[in-house]
């Protein structure tokens, strides 16, 4: 993602949206009562607020928009105003983007593909806050990848995507 930023930055105006930065409080996303990979998938963002609050407005060629940012060490909400300005280009980042509640807000997506293998090689080397590397990987098997599996099949992300780019390192 990086690289397809910095690239186009040398000849357009580039805004970025990291939707992980948008996620919602730990307790309405952990412990709800629903399976982890439920909370991952439905939970972990605003979902409705994303579509209405920024892809919607964005979509609309609004240059003003609030966003909700989580800052997970308070592990509260604040609003930010981004400044979008109508000739730019603008990346939105993440995991599930292709849901049919945000698919219909995009002019073109691109959909990184990588193999199992490297995304747990990733992991195992990251995510240290979430313990040893055992723990790291239960916690990818309970959550994230059961919540991946269900969006693979349920929104067929590549099947819908403009452009399929695999990534090999």
């Amino acid at each position: 993602m990086q690289e397809l930023e910095d690239r186009l930055k040398r000849n357009y105006l580039v805004n970025v949206i990291h939707i992980d930065d948008h996620i919602v409080e730990s307790n309405k996303r952990y412990n709800t009562g629903f399976a982890e990979w439920y909370e991952y998938y439905y939970l972990q963002w605003n979902i409705e607020l994303i579509k209405k609050d920024i892809l919607k407005k964005l979509h609309c060629n609004k240059t003003e928009i609030l966003l909700p940012f989580y800052d997970c060490t308070t592990n509260l909400m604040t609003n930010r105003k981004m400044v979008v300005a109508t000739d730019s280009i603008l990346l939105i980042e993440g995991i599930f983007l292709q849901r049919h509640e945000w698919r219909k807000f995009y002019d073109y997506t691109l959909f990184l593909q990588c193999s199992r293998t490297i995304r747990e090689e990733r992991v195992l080397s990251r995510d240290s806050y979430m313990g040893d590397l055992h723990a790291r990987m239960d916690k990818y098997k309970s959550r994230y990848w059961q919540a991946e599996a269900y969006y693979m099949k349920k929104e067929n992300p590549l099947q819908q995507a403009d452009k399929i780019y695999h990534v090999s390192e």
